[in-house]
């Protein structure tokens, strides 16, 4: 007697593949992404135009439709005219910063790493004030490639000093020398401002951080410097994968770990140097963003960094808003408002993950 086997129908075999638990946990993980990115990019349009709706002077949907147009007739225009580059210098800063601190932890495969608390920003702005102070830079682009000088500086300092010794650079040496590289590096800050008091308290404004004041002719100098910094460090998202891996096993795949992290690196430099040099020094915000991303989009950079941006984007803005509603009708610096969100966020890591690998 001759059997023959029964093929399953095309669409048995097409419903096993949609049952499949591994398709349906990578489609789940998909939508959920998806719904992250929609929700971040709604907040995003939301905080854009709360950020132009509100400030020290009340205006009216008349007065910001004018503004958008182009028309500035009255102060309430002006107002909101005004209000324009600061809200592009939050997103953009925001962004930035996101991106450099996720790339960071990334690259040190350290929970608690940040432009802020690695001496990145701090010796961005000890670059910034020398330069002011000692040297009369008063252009832009001066200022952007003195921060990056000093941001790059203080990343190889605090990287050689976390070397010294036995076991390299660990997250817990990195982050014990950044913490050191940033107070020293603030305290000589301070003491090249105190003997100039003709520049004194605009320095020592500055050195907050804030966007207040920003306009067009600071914007257009930095933006090749974001748009390179932004190219390089998603074109290392990949290779951030792979470190994370731990660096034996990176260069077993074939990945060139070297070049892996001096890529990363100098991306992360071009992200927070010009920022550092036009707002001043902004903490927290790379500290925040990248582990609130991780619960949207987990540990994969080549989500998390996009993610990052627009998390620090919404962060900024939003903690540039706060500044203006709390204390009207003056304000706060943004690095203010940052200051107050980051650091419960700095105690609880500390509290609930060691300061390992990612």
């Amino acid at each position: 007697m001759q059997t023959f086997s029964q093929k399953p129908h095309a669409s048995q075999t097409s419903r096993a593949k949609v049952t499949d638990p591994g398709v349906a946990q990578q489609r789940s993980k998909l939508n959920s992404r998806i719904a992250g990115g929609l929700l971040l990019l709604a907040l995003l349009m939301l905080g854009l135009m709360l950020s132009v709706a509100f400030g020290a002077r009340e205006v009216g949907w008349q007065e910001i439709a004018a503004a958008l147009s182009g028309q500035v007739e009255t102060i309430g225009d002006a107002a909101v005219a005004s209000r324009l580059p600061r809200t592009l210098l939050a997103m953009l800063a925001g962004a930035a910063l996101g991106v450099s601190g996720g790339v960071m932890q990334g690259l040190t495969r350290n929970p608690l790493a940040d432009p802020g608390l690695l001496g990145v920003n701090a010796g961005a702005a000890l670059a910034v004030v020398i330069g002011i102070v000692w040297f009369g830079i008063d252009e832009t682009t001066s200022y952007i490639w003195t921060a990056i000088t000093g941001a790059a500086i203080a990343a190889c300092a605090v990287y050689a000093i976390a070397s010294l010794g036995r076991g390299g650079a660990t997250p817990l040496r990195l982050a014990l020398a950044g913490a050191a590289i940033t107070a020293a590096l603030s305290s000589l800050a301070t003491a090249v401002v105190l003997p100039r008091g003709d520049i004194g308290g605009l320095v020592q404004s500055w050195l907050v951080g804030g966007v207040g004041g920003a306009t067009y002719d600071q914007l257009l100098p930095v933006l090749p410097f974001l748009l390179t910094g932004f190219v390089i460090t998603l074109l290392a998202a990949r290779k951030l994968n792979m470190l994370a891996l731990g660096d034996d096993t990176a260069a077993g795949l074939g990945e060139k770990v070297a070049v892996a992290r001096a890529m990363s690196a100098i991306g992360a430099v071009l992200l927070c140097g010009p920022i550092t040099a036009v707002c001043g020094p902004i903490g927290f915000v790379g500290l925040v963003v990248p582990h609130a991303c991780r619960l949207l989009v987990g540990g994969d950079y080549r989500w998390l960094l996009p993610f990052s941006a627009l998390g620090g984007a919404v962060l900024l803005i939003f903690s540039d808003v706060a500044g203006r509603l709390v204390a009207h009708p003056s304000e706060l610096d943004v690095g203010i408002v940052t200051a107050f969100i980051g650091a419960p966020v700095f105690i609880w890591i500390v509290r609930n993950r060691k300061v390992g690998a990612l």
